[in-house]
């Protein structure tokens, strides 16, 4: 304990910066939880989607898609979402709806929007195409 309250003394900025980012931490997590969208791994999300019939859906900008989505996903950007123009995946309202952004963050504001448009079972591919270029599952290319 002692060189603990010597490393903050001598250290304050580096102390100061992890207490910063311990907290935001703890933050992302509260609030995860709190909005009560379900986050899924690469393979939980292909498990659900699979077994009901569901989609991914990329809301990445089109030129991000056309670079690299997901097998199978459907492009949808978000500003679309928000302005409610989801004609693309409405015959999915009952099925679930795998959200795919860059890392995961934005997806889960637009999935409470599409909960607010009557989709019943959205959730996020946690990590977004970043967790799944990490895990190396397909990506396709193109249109």
């Amino acid at each position: 304990m002692q060189q603990l309250m010597t490393f903050v003394a001598n250290n304050p900025f580096m102390s100061g910066l992890w207490i910063v980012l311990l907290l935001a931490l703890i933050i992302m997590t509260i609030r995860s939880t709190m909005q009560g969208i379900k986050q899924l791994q690469a393979q939980q999300a292909i498990i659900w989607t699979n077994r009901e019939n569901g989609v991914f859906v990329d809301i990445r900008s089109t030129d991000e898609y056309r670079k690299g989505h997901v097998s199978g996903a459907v492009s949808l950007p978000q500003r679309q979402i928000k302005d409610k123009k989801v004609h693309a995946i409405e015959k999915f309202k009952d099925a679930p709806i795998v959200l795919v952004c860059n890392t995961g963050h934005t997806a889960i504001s637009v999935a409470k929007s599409l909960q607010e448009q009557g989709f019943n079972q959205v959730a996020v591919l946690a990590g977004g195409m970043n967790a799944w270029r990490n895990d190396k599952l397909p990506i396709a290319t193109g249109k």
